[in-house]
């Protein structure tokens, strides 16, 4: 079964194809950093016309890296929640154009999931229940996932999205943005002294024993005040202080959510995920614990991508499920479908 995936939720373009859920015939994204980089941030308007300009000459290459033709597809998956409405709208209307000439069925998606689903390209077996650890510029959260198509809440953010406060942060330090690599590089750069004090308070210190709960703008108001007492602190000395009590929030939120649940098995995805010193401090605590942790090992399958959108179309397709030309876009995540 060959399966078309189109992402257009925010900065990224990207069309993929994949074979049974689980091989990837091919993988395209434009990125569109260098159109937000100006402006620190999305700008949405910006992102709608660039998903336009780009979405076929992508869908052009996808086909031909694939060698398969639209006729071939089986489905055309397509990220319908949560993002920037302009932005989704774009995807969409591909899909429905494809529908439209082919009679391919349709199946609209939250790529929240998909993030989830991307790891059976790298040979990660669908096996639930598993908690899902999603971090990135727009989501933190920790979800219970019975199966695709449903999740659960177990544990949100109260503000801001740690892929934005990484982001803000390096712009208080006249990093780059966006912010996750730069502050990672610098922060690889310090060795803390034995026993060295914390230069941050830690998160949502007074949280209930038995809540799970993210928050990261009191994270950047600290960051903010320690500069603006202390300007002259090595940058990476901040980004190392930055990291720790930001992953410190994570890993404490993740022991409660198994504690919680009982469940042992961890997919965790997102842009944020990318970080390779988060992603070790996660693998070490799972490992010390005996459970099953498991995150994108390519860096690409941490971005919103369209192989991850095909990926889950799959699971979701064999499950029944699809919608006809009227379905709808929201920006806000659809947590269940089957």
């Amino acid at each position: 079964m060959i399966g078309l995936g189109i992402e257009t939720s925010c900065d990224e373009t990207s069309l993929g194809i994949v074979k049974d859920g689980k091989e990837l015939l091919s993988l395209k994204i434009f990125s569109q950093i260098d159109l937000h980089k100006p402006f620190r941030g999305i700008v949405p308007e910006i992102a709608s016309r660039a998903h336009l300009e780009k979405i076929n000459p992508l869908l052009s290459e996808v086909l031909e890296e694939a060698e398969v033709s639209l006729s071939d597809l089986d489905y055309v998956a397509v990220t319908r929640s949560p993002g920037l409405t302009g932005s989704l709208m774009i995807g969409a209307q591909l899909a429905r154009c494809i529908h439209s000439v082919y009679g391919t069925p349709i199946v609209p998606l939250c790529h929240l999931q998909a993030h989830f689903a991307v790891l059976q390209l790298e040979g990660v077996e669908p096996v639930f229940p598993a908690l899902g650890l999603l971090l990135s510029g727009g989501n933190s959260a920790i979800y219970k996932i019975p199966h695709f198509g449903r999740m659960e809440t177990v544990g949100d953010t109260l503000d801001d999205a740690l892929g934005e406060a990484f982001d803000k942060v390096a712009g208080q330090l006249s990093l780059p943005y966006p912010g996750g690599p730069p502050i990672e590089t610098e922060a690889s750069k310090y060795r803390p002294e034995p026993k060295e004090k914390e230069l941050l308070p830690p998160l949502l210190r007074n949280l209930e024993q038995d809540r799970v709960a993210f928050s990261f703008s009191g994270l950047k108001t600290a960051v903010s005040h320690l500069l603006a007492k202390q300007p002259d602190l090595p940058v990476p000395r901040v980004c190392y202080h930055f990291q720790n009590t930001a992953f410190e929030l994570v890993e404490r939120n993740l022991k409660r959510a198994v504690s919680i649940t009982g469940i042992r098995r961890i997919l965790a995805g997102g842009g944020v995920m990318a970080n390779s010193t988060l992603k070790a401090r996660l693998e070490a605590y799972a490992k010390k614990n005996s459970l099953e942790f498991f995150s994108p090992q390519k860096k690409i399958y941490c971005t919103d991508n369209g192989a991850m959108v095909a990926a889950l179309g799959y699971y979701l397709f064999r499950q029944g499920y699809s919608k006809s030309l009227d379905f709808t876009v929201s920006p806000v995540r659809q947590e269940t479908y089957i």
